[in-house]
């Protein structure tokens, strides 16, 4: 069984991370605390840069080959520069303002662009960047993206169909044509590379984050109860877990003078001791296959048999007894006093079940638990006093020691044995 305690206190599994400065980046703008949104938007904002970069790159090789021919070109490169930037301030003003923004930018931007140069150009490629608006509404929004993809296909095929094969800006230079086509095919592939690292970074993160918090939520329903009711719980097919059991064995386990010896002491040391002895117990009941029902206290409660096998957990009950007290005979003073256990068993017919609805937990009652109660209150220090029922069901497991009739409180009279060993 994993244990709460490794998965609460190790560092959590960690998914790829982007360095600090590329995180602020991506996230400039936005001011909403939604993670779902926030993803969204910050592939907004990766291809708010990406397209920004698209077009500095265009506006640079421009610029370099002919300034005056391509003044018009250029400053459209420009505009789609300093439009892109001030998208990220749009975020506040809606969840989705940006992401149509950026889509509305680049399907206008390259539609004038592809005219102005031409079909021979080959930037009528970005508009098959359309695909990548389902990163910015995300699935929930598909209508939105459907509108969106829509328009992009519109455009594509405008373009295909009615656009100057040589464009309207200096038509006869068709070498600077093929070198823009080179350049259009690149940046479309590093524009979707980029959209496409990020979403599933993002998404790499979130699995691992969910796998952290899988994981400690199982490990949280296993350790308060049994695995196969923990299943049954998780299924969600029953409205209310309630089981009879015929023959399950309850174990009440005390420390003699606890409260004695931890009334001058600070807290630290009364949790630590505490701390380490039920460990300690876990420990064994996980190796018997023994169920921890609860601690009350310096009560230790135990239960075996749930599954229906009756003598099986009876003698994993009275394993661990024996094996509890030979781990508090070796535990050191606490507070100048050597502490003892008592423990009581008995078997019999339980009602098992869970309960609660923020604190929800597994719990056991009937005459078997308020027997073994007794079992243990009117027991004797280091001892494991055990009913008759007990006895006869496992006599020929263990050793044990008639101690004689005992007024049980509650209960009256009970022939009651001390478990001595195996």
């Amino acid at each position: 069984m994993t244990q709460l305690r490794d998965l609460v206190l190790r560092a959590p599994k960690r998914g790829l991370e982007l360095p600090p400065w590329l995180e602020r980046l991506v996230s400039v703008g936005i001011v909403t605390t939604d993670k779902k949104l926030m993803r969204r938007q910050r592939c907004v904002n990766v291809a708010v840069f990406a397209v920004a970069g698209s077009a500095l790159s265009h506006l640079f090789f421009n610029a370099l080959h002919d300034f005056q021919g391509l003044l018009i070109v250029n400053a459209y490169n420009l505009l789609q520069v300093c439009g892109a930037l001030l998208v990220p301030l749009l975020h506040r003003f809606g969840e989705n303002v940006g992401a149509f923004a950026i889509a509305l930018l680049v399907l206008v931007a390259h539609s004038l662009i592809v005219w102005s140069l031409g079909l021979e150009s080959n930037l009528q490629v970005y508009f098959t960047l359309g695909g990548a608006v389902l990163f910015f509404f995300g699935v929930q929004n598909w209508r939105l993206f459907l509108f969106c993809f829509c328009l992009f296909v519109v455009a594509l095929l405008v373009a295909l169909n009615f656009a100057p094969v040589d464009g309207l800006v200096i038509r006869e230079d068709r070498a600077f044509r093929d070198v823009l086509s080179n350049q259009a095919m690149v940046n479309a592939i590093a524009i979707n590379a980029a959209l496409l690292f990020y979403a599933l970074s993002a998404l790499d993160r979130t699995e691992v984050d969910l796998e952290n918090e899988n994981d400690r939520s199982e490990a949280l329903i296993q350790n308060v109860m049994p695995a196969a009711i923990a299943a049954r719980l998780k299924s969600g097919r029953e409205k209310r877990i309630a089981d009879r059991i015929e023959t399950l064995s309850v174990s009440f386990a005390d420390l003699v003078g606890f409260s004695t010896a931890v009334r001058d002491l600070p807290p630290d040391a009364v949790v630590e001791y505490l701390d380490r002895l039920v460990c300690l117990f876990d420990g064994l009941a996980q190796q018997y296959g023994v169920e921890k029902i609860k601690t009350i206290g310096d009560n230790y409660m135990a239960a075996a048999g749930f599954n229906g096998r009756a003598f099986e957990g009876a003698i994993a009950v009275g394993r661990l007894a024996l094996a509890m007290r030979e781990i508090v005979e070796r535990q050191p003073p606490l507070g100048g006093r050597k502490l003892r256990i008592r423990i009581g068993i008995h078997c019999g017919e339980a009602t098992a079940g869970v309960i609660g609805a923020t604190r929800f937990a597994y719990d056991v009652w009937g005459d078997a638990v308020n027997f073994a109660s007794r079992m243990e209150s009117h027991g004797l220090p280091d001892q494991i006093q055990v009913s008759e029922v007990f006895y006869h069901l496992t006599k020929d497991a263990f050793l044990f020691q008639e101690r004689g009739t005992t007024e049980l409180k509650g209960l009256g009279a009970a022939r009651t044995f001390m478990l001595v060993g195996d």
